[in-house]
């Protein structure tokens, strides 16, 4: 038994001794690799070193954890990175950092309540860190930015993906039928396995449109523009003609660092990649190249000595004056910060777009557009949810005059892994719509529209058979419209549009009054078996009112009518009062008392039935008159009682055209 147990324990002796020496040979491995930038592989010997200490040893538990934890963001894989920062923690690693790159990749991760707290916690080591500060800020605008998302749309772009990372989508010029995108997928170049992304190097791909406007297969372009290095995210000159590009060699010997090359095509070939020699330093790195507009300037990111700190955007001059040839320039502290611009783009009307985590975001690398309205003055804006999200955004491509392309992105992705979106801005447009037709009738399809805009519009708009019209109007602009035809008074009425973005719609009718014949007055009301004017009456007589002020050349009668109940010289007198009334009341708002008559006609004139009466009342016919030996004829009380309804009203008829027209 004795021999048993000895053994046992010299067993367990040598088990924990060799985990204890593969542990230390894996930290070993993952610092070498570690020290030459390739996290990936770094990590992965971090990780088998962990399981191989035991939890009692926690220090060294916390110091590897960490380690880990920082080959994962720096690889940029937020998912594990939390998981391994939370070990750090959980196991008193030492350094506060710990809780920012927590909260960090929190934050990639759309954990936004958890990154507030730790953003928290690491604030009180060191209250006045500026990207903590500015981390805890995107933490809490995120949750309100995804709640109230921008116009712009967005969704993958499973056409132009594969199954690695795909990413900084570029249309060749202007040509919209064509785009480049980087890879890593497996048709890439060689067989490396790149030690910092855990994928193969990337290449060059072209996809084409068919003679739908879908995408065809993604294809190899088989030229020297793709090498066994890392090749990609570029650009071209307007034309078409000329792209730029990043090459990330390698060599044993010693560093080599991004840099742009260009190549030329002809036909549909591409011409040996020449190094473009933006400057005499070999120790900075030269990427993400796009072209100005006008072909002057070649923007990239670079790290050089004089800018403001990590990454920066500069441009060089590519153009044809000989005075600027060779001039780099940084874009300043307007648009650079301490931490990472990158991916400079341009869009349809000369905005800068690039990406960055030097300003409050929404995670990872966030997209945003500057614009110079003077030639010292940026002013810059994030671009929000749905284009920004909790991960890395960036490598933005428009078609040519549109807010509409593609970008690209890590969100959703586990692994970190890169794919390309598509996106579009709704165009804003506002459209005023309506009706033109008779007042107590059916539409007017030979009326005009005339509308005159403050911002020059003068125009005039044709109305459909219908009696319809729908006119495009300008945000921001008040508009007069007059409504026409011959044979009726005209109306007139504003509208004034908002400066909303989206679409937005109006509508104005116009109810013309007839010349021929008597046109109802709604929504006249009178206190009972009396002449005085009710308030509710107001509305409709201060609609009368404008009607005359439109037409300054009518005269009208203005005539009161009763039902047939109570005695005729009774009905007449009080129907006489009533049109007085009215007649007063326009009188005191400005009317000319000359242009009007009242008449009561009492219980003389029965209403007669028109069409558009027969809709509302099936009971009726047209050309009916409802006298009273037509409604005491009626069986149901009910019918009767609309019909004395009817009769009781106020109307008034065009007299003449011509007041004062020819004084």
């Amino acid at each position: 038994m004795r021999d048993i147990v000895r053994n046992i324990l010299y067993t367990l002796t040598i088990l924990v001794l060799t985990v204890a020496c593969s542990s230390e040979k894996a930290i070993k491995k993952g610092d070498q690799y570690a020290a030459i930038n390739e996290y990936f592989e770094a990590a992965k010997q971090y990780k088998r070193a962990y399981s191989n200490i035991p939890p009692k040893e926690r220090d060294k538990r916390a110091l590897v954890a960490w380690k880990m934890a920082e080959c994962y963001r720096l690889s940029n894989n937020p998912q594990r990175a939390a998981g391994a920062y939370m070990n750090a923690i959980r196991y008193k690693h030492p350094d506060s950092l710990a809780y920012r790159y927590l909260a960090d990749a929190q934050v990639q991760k759309g954990e936004y309540k958890a990154a507030i707290k730790n953003y928290g916690t690491y604030l009180s080591y060191a209250p006045d860190d500026r990207m903590a500060q500015m981390g805890l800020q995107t933490a809490q605008q995120s949750m309100e930015w995804k709640k109230n998302p921008t116009r712009y749309r967005v969704k993958i772009a499973k056409e132009l993906n594969g199954q690695r990372s795909d990413y900084c989508p570029m249309y060749i010029g202007e040509d919209t039928t064509m785009i480049i995108i980087t890879s890593t997928r497996k048709e890439a170049k060689g067989d490396d396995i790149n030690g910092i992304t855990g994928q193969k190097n990337s290449d060059m791909f072209l996809a084409k449109r068919d003679d739908k406007g879908k995408w065809q297969k993604v294809e190899k372009i088989e030229a020297d523009i793709n090498s066994e290095y890392e090749d990609g995210a570029c650009a071209f000159t307007s034309d078409g003609k000329t792209m730029y590009f990043t090459r990330c060699a390698t060599d044993d010997d010693y560093p080599r660092y991004a840099a742009i090359y260009k190549s030329n095509r002809s036909d549909a070939s591409w011409s040996a990649p020449e190094k473009v020699a933006i400057s005499s330093d070999t120790l900075s790195l030269f990427a993400h190249p796009t072209v100005s507009p006008d072909n002057d300037w070649l923007y990239f990111t670079s790290d050089m000595a004089g800018g403001e700190g990590g990454l920066d955007i500069w441009r060089y001059y590519i153009g044809q004056h000989r005075a600027l040839e060779g001039v780099v320039e940084n874009l300043g502290s307007a648009i650079n910060t301490a931490a990472d611009e990158l991916f400079p783009a341009f869009g349809p009307n000369g905005e800068l777009f690039f990406s960055s985590d030097g300003y409050p975001g929404m995670g990872g690398l966030d997209i945003f557009c500057a614009t110079q309205p003077n030639d010292s003055v940026w002013n810059i804006s994030n671009m929000m949810a749905p284009i920004n999200s909790n991960g890395d955004d960036f490598g933005m491509t428009f078609a040519p005059g549109l807010y509409r392309g593609y970008f690209s992105s890590n969100r959703g992705d586990a692994r970190g892994w890169d794919h390309i979106y598509s996106f579009y801005l709704p165009e804003t447009v506002h459209n005023l719509k309506g009706w033109l037709y008779e007042k107590d009738g059916y539409e007017l399809p030979e009326g005009i529209i005339y509308m005159i805009g403050n911002d020059g519009t003068n125009t005039s708009l044709s109305v459909m058979k219908d009696g319809s019209y729908s006119v495009r109007v300008t945000p921001g602009v008040e508009y007069v419209l007059l409504g026409t035809c011959k044979g009726y008074l005209n109306a007139m009425q504003e509208l004034k549009t908002s400066t909303e973005e989206g679409y937005v719609e109006y509508q104005r009718d116009f109810v013309l009054p007839s010349i021929s014949r008597p046109v109802l007055v709604e929504n006249i009301f009178y206190e009972f078996d009396r002449a005085e004017l009710t308030p509710e009456s107001t509305t409709a007589l201060d609609e009368l009112v404008n009607m005359l002020e439109l037409n300054p050349n009518v005269t009208i009668e203005l005539s009161a009518h009763c039902d047939f109940r109570g005695s005729d010289s009774y009905n007449k007198r009080l129907a006489q009062r009533r049109a007085d009334a009215v007649v007063d009341y326009l009188v005191t708002k400005g009317i000319e008392k000359e242009r009007l008559t009242a008449v009561g006609y009492g219980e003389e004139r029965p209403k007669k039935v028109l069409k558009k009466m027969t809709e509302k009342y099936p009971f009726l016919k047209e050309d009916d008159e409802l006298t009273e030996e037509y409604i005491n004829a009626l069986q149901d009380e009910e019918q009767r009682e609309i019909c004395h309804s009817l009769n009781r009203r106020t109307e008034f008829q065009v007299l003449r055209t011509t007041y004062q027209l020819y004084e």
